[in-house]
This record gives C-alpha cells, structure tokens and sequence, in this order.
C-alpha cells in the first residue's frame, strides 16, 4: 500500500507508554483476538506481550516497540479508526492532495445532496467532516458505491491501486462519524439499571423491605429504573435543553466517555435529533438533573398497583388500610407506610420514589 504513515505522526510506544494511542493500538489488539485485558491506555506487560506476538505473527521484528513498521501492517487492518485523527489527516494519509480533497467535497455534495452545499476549496476541516458524516446519515450503505461513481476520473487515476482500499476506510470513518452524532440510537448507550440490588445502602435495605410489604399485600410491583449512569443523565439533560433551545449544540460541554457529537451539519439538524433521542428515552421535553437521585442510587421509579383494598404492614409493624385510588401514583396513604421504610413519595413524578422525596 503507499498510505503515507508518517503523515499521522503517530508516536513509537513500548512498555511504559500511556495515553490515547496507547489506548487506541490496544483496542485494536483486543479486536484481533490478542488478550490484553482492558484497552486503559497503559502499555504494560500483558500489553507488551500481545505486541510481540501480533508482530511475530506478521512477519515482524518481536519486540513490543510499536513503530512505523508495526504501524503500517496494522492501520490497514483497522487501527487507523482506532485513532482519534481529523479528517484531513486520515485524507492525506489516504493520498488525498487538495484537488482530490475538493472533487470529494463536490462529490459529497452531489451524493448527500448538501444544503448549504460544502464551499470547495480543498480543506476538508470541520465543516466538511460534519458533510461527510450528514451525507453517511442520509445515504447510508449507498454512499460509498455513490462517492465511487462520482468521484473523477482524475481523482481515481491518482489514487491508482489504493483507491478502493482508501474509500473503504473513508466509508467506515463516516459511518463512525455518523453514530457519533445525536440522535435517538443513542438511547441504547449507558442503560438504566432496573435492579433493586444496585441501589446504594441502606436505601436499598429500605426498598427491599417496603417491596416485601406490598408483594406480602397483594400489590403488582415492576421497578422501571434505579441507577440511571451519570453519561446518561447527560445524554438526556442536554437534549433537553438542545431541543428547547436553551443552548446550541455546539456549546455543549462533552463529558468524558461519551463520544457524542451533538452539532450536526445543520442547525436543524441538531434540534431534530434530540427531539429524536427524547422520544426515544420517553421522558418529554424537561431536562432531567445531572445529579438527581437515581444517580446517586437514592431512587427508585416503579408502578405499584392493587385491586379494591388492601392491608399492609408498615414500618413499624402496623397493619394498615389501604383502598382508592389502586395505584401508588396516586395514593397518598400509601405514601405514608412507604415514609415509614425511609422510602419517599416525589408527588410531581408519578413513578418516583427515593430516600427523602427529591
């Protein structure tokens, strides 16, 4: 191949090595099948030897030194979407020379049918990056047989035997562009945990006691969320926000393990997906607390329902009454034998419950 690797300037690693690289070549390992553990960003020695045995088996120098050597075998084979590299790096890499950048920019716009279309002038940067990812968003697995047909002849002759390599790796980028925006797939990301045993003690000592009182009472009992991940707080929170309009997607602060874009090509665009990721998580337009309850494994959301009356134990062992209306949503006697466990009633959200009603 002649992708160009030192153009990435990828640093040499070795036992003792840290960092996003590091990180990057041990997500690639573990892809290829060599035990490494956990990808942390810290090359040691279960690292090291996954490393030698990767280049023992391709035909290189064993030594756990991760070079240009070792580099070049491995980015064709996936490591270079591994990397958190621009755009218009991964394009020079490619071959890409800037009148080949600006038939792609053409190209793009033809093919994702771009309004406002991309200003052509050969700097694949920020706005251009969003292009892509919009054109992957609409066209979907079409784009790259479609960029292929639209592409120069020039541009094709110049690329020679690399370019169906090269748009291949271009094609997967966009597509990890593409999941990186917002948007309602997002919604399977940082699940919401429905397990009483993941509350945090003793709250969940209470919930367990007041739930034995009410199966004990005949009542239907379906927990509907804990835990809720502090990335998925936020998730939710800014979409909220994006889509009432209260800040641009692009002022958005990025958290740390969420790999979210949330400004896309346009700014309608934005807003649509996070009326998207909001239908998705059901939870209507208010933003949710980035640091409510559930995230500090002090609530629980469920629906507790029982037909005519019924008598439950409170937590101070009394039998107590209970009749309409059948549902914990609504009941305010039942609020109170659940104050009795330590577990509170939030009266503006009708699954809600936590250790002092907040």
């Amino acid at each position: 191949m002649a992708f160009n690797v030192s153009i990435l300037k990828l640093p040499v690693i070795k036992l003792g090595s840290e960092g996003d690289v590091v990180r990057a070549w041990q997500s690639f390992l573990k892809d290829s099948e060599f035990p490494i553990g956990v990808a942390d960003g810290d090359f040691g020695k279960q690292t090291d030897q996954a490393t030698r045995s990767y280049q023992q088996r391709n035909g290189l120098t064993a030594d756990g030194v991760v070079g240009n050597m070792t580099y070049a075998k491995a980015l064709d084979r996936g490591l270079i979407l591994k990397l958190n590299i621009p755009a218009n790096t991964l394009l020079s890499y490619l071959g890409f020379g800037e009148a080949e950048v600006k038939d792609l920019q053409t190209s793009l716009n033809k093919t994702g049918q771009l309004n406002p279309a991309l200003k052509v002038d050969g700097d694949f940067g920020d706005t251009s990056s969003k292009g892509l990812a919009e054109a992957y968003k609409k066209r979907d697995v079409r784009l790259r047989s479609e960029l292929e047909e639209a592409l120069s002849n020039t541009t094709k002759q110049k690329l020679g035997q690399d370019l169906t390599q090269a748009l291949d790796i271009l094609n997967s980028y966009a597509k990890i562009q593409r999941f990186c925006l917002s948007g309602a797939h997002w919604v399977d990301s940082f699940p919401t945990s429905k397990l009483i045993s993941d509350l945090a003690s003793p709250f969940r000592q209470r919930v367990e006691a007041f739930q034995k009182s009410l199966i004990d009472a005949g009542c239907q009992v379906i927990v509907t969320a804990t835990h809720r991940p502090k990335e998925r707080a936020y998730l939710m929170h800014y979409a909220a926000r994006i889509y009432r309009q209260e800040i641009a997607a692009k002022y958005v602060p990025s958290m740390a393990g969420v790999n979210i874009e949330w400004e896309h090509y346009t700014n309608a665009g934005s807003v649509q997906a996070a009326n998207e990721m909001l239908d998705a998580y059901g939870i209507g337009g208010n933003p949710v607390s980035l640091n409510s309850r559930h995230i500090q494994r002090l609530a629980i959301d469920w629906n507790v329902t029982w037909n005519g009356k019924i008598n439950i134990r409170d937590g101070n062992g009394r039998m107590v009454a209970v009749g309409d209306p059948p549902n914990a949503a609504l009941n305010r006697t039942l609020w109170n034998v659940g104050s009795t466990y330590g577990v509170y009633k939030l009266s503006n959200d009708p699954p809600h419950w936590s250790v002092d009603g907040y």
